[in-house]
């Protein structure tokens, strides 16, 4: 007569405990009745390959572990099982099995306590075989490669994506898309033949800048809310001083009283190629960033410009993440990136940051592009009644 589910949970607690007690052989023989009496489950027969392993009857016990994983092929303790019996016997083959039982323990929310060692040694034989391979990777690289020349910063990431060093983030924009374009996080600052001239007016830039701030609040939250229009607020950046901007160009519109006290920086970005569309772009900043504030991980609205910094009161401690790069700001150092790319700041200092901000065409487009993306965008911004500035 077949065992009843009590009876069968009996036995499966009997035949672990028997093993936790040393007793293989007996541990077998629950095991061997569960399955015949109680109906075969990947949990019995994990059990058995557990017992005939300590009995050292292999066959039987690779026999049992195949079994398991035929009724159950995401069972996290016959995978990790499977990928011990492997590396034993030093086939790396292993490491698809530990791979496999650590995506299977991700899924699950909660993982089950009586598998959290197993995915645990599964994290830990990946980070493993991930190690051996890279090393044996790099090193064939060195040995074939190494008379090519200097290793580019794109192959360089290239191999940090294969062996999981870093994550992918896409390009992401939260509007528009313009196809074909390469996802790159910060660009080769040797594309832009205009940014050592700009970048050699920080001083004076910083000046005009300190001068607006003298006895003044010109500062407001970078981000405000409009009674017009939704304010939902999802990353906790609305109305929020610690992020604030001082424009001297806002909506395509030049803030006159503000832009009239800053020549120099005007005169600077004379050759500079900002975007101009009407009622859209272009917008000029200074953004300041509080001690201790964080902005969260976002995503810009267009994927046809770039975000230029120039750092101009930059203390340590200050960091800004694009995908999976992250750089501290440094005073006259400017840098352009893809802000459709996720990316946050932080500044841990006790001091406040303060950057020029601006957005540029990217360099991969023509002129008749520029013309025509210009030409949508203003159509947009007619028919969203001049929402302007989309998260610069």
């Amino acid at each position: 007569m077949p065992l009843t589910a009590a009876e069968s949970r009996a036995l499966t607690e009997r035949g672990v405990m028997q093993l936790r007690a040393g007793q293989a052989a007996a541990a077998r023989d629950t095991f061997a009745r569960l399955i015949v009496e109680g109906g075969d489950n990947a949990d019995a027969q994990l059990g058995l390959a557990h017992a005939h392993r300590r009995l050292d009857q292999h066959q039987l016990a690779a026999a049992a572990l195949d079994a398991a994983l035929a009724l159950q092929p995401r069972h996290i303790g016959a995978l990790v099982l499977k990928g011990d019996w492997l590396d034993a016997a030093g086939n790396t083959t292993a490491a698809s099995f530990y791979q496999a039982a650590t995506k299977c323990a991700a899924q699950l929310d909660p993982l089950p306590r009586e598998w959290a060692a197993a995915a645990a040694h599964a994290q830990t034989m990946c980070e493993r075989y991930a190690e051996r391979f890279e090393k044996t990777l790099r090193s064939h690289i060195e040995t074939v490669a190494g008379q090519a020349g200097e290793v580019s910063p794109r192959f360089a990431q290239s191999l940090d994506l294969l062996v999981g060093r870093r994550q992918l983030y896409p390009s992401a924009p939260l509007l528009y898309l313009f196809p074909e374009l390469p996802t790159v996080q910060f660009f080769d600052r040797r594309h832009f033949a205009w940014l050592e001239a700009l970048e050699a007016q920080t001083d004076t830039i910083r000046g005009e800048l300190q001068a607006l701030m003298d006895g003044q609040d010109v500062f407001r939250p970078y981000l405000q809310s409009d009674a017009s229009r939704p304010a939902l607020n999802k990353v906790g950046i609305l109305d929020n001083p610690d992020w604030s901007a001082c424009f001297l160009w806002k909506n395509g519109q030049r803030i006159d009283a503000l832009a009239d006290r800053c020549p120099a920086t005007e005169a600077a970005l004379a050759k500079v190629p900002l975007v101009h569309v009407p009622g859209r772009s272009p917008s000029v900043l200074f953004s300041l960033l509080r001690p201790g504030a964080h902005i969260p991980a976002h995503h810009g609205f267009v994927n046809t410009r770039l975000i230029v910094h120039l750092p101009l009161i930059a203390p340590a401690g200050c960091r800004f993440r694009v995908g999976n790069e992250t750089r501290e700001w440094v005073k006259g150092q400017a840098w352009l990136f893809d802000d459709t790319i996720e990316h946050e700041a932080w500044n841990t200092s006790p001091q406040t940051r303060v950057v020029l901000l601006f957005e540029v065409w990217r360099p991969e487009f023509t002129a008749s592009e520029r013309a025509y993306v210009s030409a949508l965008f203003e159509s947009i911004e007619r028919q969203r009644g001049g929402v302007g500035n989309w998260g610069i």
